[in-house]
């Protein structure tokens, strides 16, 4: 499949990936093509060998060496079309080729059957051209189906021309169809006619591809963009932004009972201030990285992260009965990450062992859309989300790793969570909540 040059068309301006994702399909379609036509000539092959011979024949049968040299032509082109990008010249010679045997098979009719020129143009051979156009199309570049048309505009144009200089004093040009019909006679109407059809049809094809172009490439750009999306928010979300019915709007929500987990690293502000941004960009890399693993497993999404934070939830994009023993499942599984990380950080430049702490609360929270008409946001608003923060804060004061309060923990034991009796730390004062909150610690 060629890319032709600088073309010009749509896919200028299109970002690179985008424009390698339609290089691809058209060399996907290119294939196909090869494809469709080795199909077409063994299906020739095999009618012509198994049909009953054409009575009155008796000159030279070019068919078989036709079918021969085009097969063997074509078996090269599919070849050559998996090891390199098939150029434009090559394309447009194989139309040539296409377009030439047709018209070459056309033409030996007069020899095979020993008569005038005049007698190809009753061929029925001639349809077998729009078959060529059409398969043009696969390749969704209007380009190749007006080649192909003008191509045998052309080659069905010089036959008639040469049916003509050939028959000169020995045929007649008439305006009676039926004299047409029944006798070698010219009817240049009718000739008229049939390249008046190849290039409408090839007009009309080549509007029409130009049209599915322009929605081909805005698909494929709308496809990336989908892609990327995923890669910026959890993959529920993303699936909803990109299906949604009608566009969002900030406002748009739902309420639903989930659980929020909020992961930070301690004194990260600090050490990161005295480390180059390299450094302190692949340590947040290979931590982000870490935690969405477990996060991930335990069926929760991440919300954002927050420089050195993680904000999850579990079971708020997607409903679900166990997000608090999810939720608690993840958390208990963090210390271990932390400490397996800590070393491949220190090679990386951190100066300290890694200290992080996690919290997890849960309760209702409104997952929709906020932000202007310029600048949405899909995120969880509600008290889980604000206890988690406080929670995770209090992991300092209380001296512990994973923390998370009674209700959340009666609520995961609920859904499944073996009760391995955590250590209770009832009415403590938590920085941010206007009550005493009932702690549990998880690690």
């Amino acid at each position: 499949m060629a890319r032709g040059g600088n073309r010009g068309d749509q896919t200028s301006g299109a970002p690179a990936r985008v424009r390698s994702e339609i290089a691809l399909r058209e060399t996907e379609a290119e294939r196909l093509i090869g494809w469709i036509q080795l199909a077409m000539v063994l299906f020739f092959a095999a009618l012509y060998s198994l049909a009953p011979r054409a009575e009155g024949g008796g000159g030279f049968n070019f068919v078989p060496l036709a079918l021969g040299a085009y097969f063997l032509f074509t078996i090269l082109r599919v070849a050559l079309s998996y090891r390199i990008v098939l150029p434009f010249w090559y394309l447009v010679i194989s139309v040539i080729v296409d377009v030439a045997l047709l018209c070459g098979l056309i033409f030996s009719f007069h020899i095979q059957y020993a008569q005038p020129a005049t007698f190809y143009l009753k061929a029925p051979t001639l349809m077998y051209l729009f078959l060529f156009i059409a398969l043009r199309a696969l390749r969704f570049e209007p380009r190749f189906v007006l080649i192909t048309g003008l191509v045998g505009a052309l080659g069905w144009g010089a036959l008639v021309l040469y049916a003509v200089l050939q028959g000169m004093g020995s045929m007649s040009i008439t305006r009676n169809y039926v004299e047409y019909l029944t006798s070698n006679a010219i009817l240049i109407g009718a000739e008229l006619d049939k390249v008046i059809v190849i290039l409408g049809v090839t007009l009309c094809l080549s509007v029409a591809l130009y049209r599915g172009r322009k929605m081909f490439f805005e698909a494929v750009r709308d496809h990336a963009a989908a892609q990327d999306l995923s890669r910026f928010f959890a993959t529920e979300v993303a699936r909803s932004i990109t299906g949604a019915e009608e566009a969002l709007t900030a406002g748009q929500g739902s309420l639903r009972d989930a659980a929020v987990m909020m992961v930070d690293i301690r004194g990260f502000t600090r050490i990161a201030a005295t480390l180059p941004p390299e450094t302190v960009m692949m340590v947040l890399s290979r931590y982000q990285e870490a935690v969405l693993r477990v996060i991930a497993r335990h069926g929760g999404e991440v919300d954002k992260f927050l420089g050195d934070g993680v904000l999850a939830t579990f079971g708020a994009v997607a409903p679900s009965p166990t997000a608090a023993a999810d939720a608690v499942r993840a958390g208990l599984e963090l210390p271990q990450v932390f400490a397996d990380l800590a070393p491949d950080l220190t090679l990386e430049g951190w100066p300290e062992a890694l200290r992080a702490g996690a919290a997890i609360a849960s309760g209702p929270v409104t997952v929709g859309v906020v932000g202007a008409a310029g600048r949405l946001e899909f995120t969880v608003i509600g008290d889980a989300v604000n206890r988690a923060a406080k929670l995770e804060d209090a992991n300092k004061q209380q001296g512990t790793t994973v923390l998370t309060d009674a209700a959340t923990y009666a609520a995961a034991v609920a859904r499944g969570l073996a009760d391995f009796g955590p250590e209770l730390r009832p009415c403590q004062v938590v920085s941010g909540l206007s009550e005493r909150a009932d702690l549990v610690v998880l690690a």
